[in-house]
């Protein structure tokens, strides 16, 4: 780590670039998946946009650069325009970390079509270790955001599914759950012990879908 910073201070221009990508197309997803089942809140408010600036946001990124996670800002979403609110309303919540997921399995193609075909040979050092070192960053912070925006502690995605699929008896109960959770999520993350023994063994859970990427790739590809 780079001192008071999760990244060190020569990698932080890929990671700022892979930041930016990364959130960029997970609010994107967001607000198109809405607009494209019937809500037109995040077009009204410019959201269904590639333009990082409409949703980054600042707490948030200094965030991931500081803890190694981190979210923009959220997309405003009425489930009142769905014709079926709660399944649509899983759907465009699930669509941000999939988009994350996705980013993740194509910067694994990309990687192995470099090695299969031995493009960064004729690069030189330096411009091969750069590219390296953003496809590291966009691989590792793509797979991070997917796994951490599926934990259902709020404001994250997965606690969005969770109110979307509980039933309507319990809804009350899940939003007292929400005065308290935040709180003790953030014990969590900057507690070390009690990252170590919960936060962080979910993260590694990263390695396991990285290998399963490179498997599936290599195989298609006969390497």
């Amino acid at each position: 780590m780079g001192g008071l910073l999760f990244y060190e201070w020569n990698t932080l221009p890929f990671v700022i670039l892979a930041l930016v990508i990364s959130f960029t197309l997970h609010e994107w997803a967001h607000a198109y998946s809405a607009y494209k089942l019937g809500d037109s809140t995040a077009y009204q408010f410019g959201r269904v946009s590639l333009n990082p600036m409409v949703h980054l946001d600042l707490f948030g990124t200094i965030m991931l650069l500081i803890a190694g996670f981190g979210w923009a800002k959220p997309v405003p979403v009425n489930r009142g325009n769905f014709k079926r609110p709660r399944l649509y309303g899983i759907i465009v919540t699930a669509a941000g970390p999939l988009s994350n997921l996705l980013l993740a399995f194509i910067t694994i193609v990309i990687a192995v079509l470099f090695q299969k075909y031995g493009w960064l040979e004729g690069m030189s050092k330096g411009s091969g270790d750069a590219i390296i070192q953003f496809l590291n960053k966009m691989l590792q912070i793509n797979i991070t955001l997917f796994l951490f925006n599926l934990i259902p502690i709020p404001p994250l995605d997965g606690y969005r599914i969770i109110q979307d699929l509980v039933d309507f008896k319990y809804t009350e109960a899940v939003q007292k759950f929400e005065q308290w959770a935040s709180v003790i999520f953030l014990l969590i993350v900057f507690i070390g012990p009690l990252r170590r023994v919960t936060l962080d063994p979910y993260l590694s859970l990263g390695n396991d879908i990285v290998n399963y990427f490179f498997k599936i790739i290599t195989t298609i590809l006969g390497m």
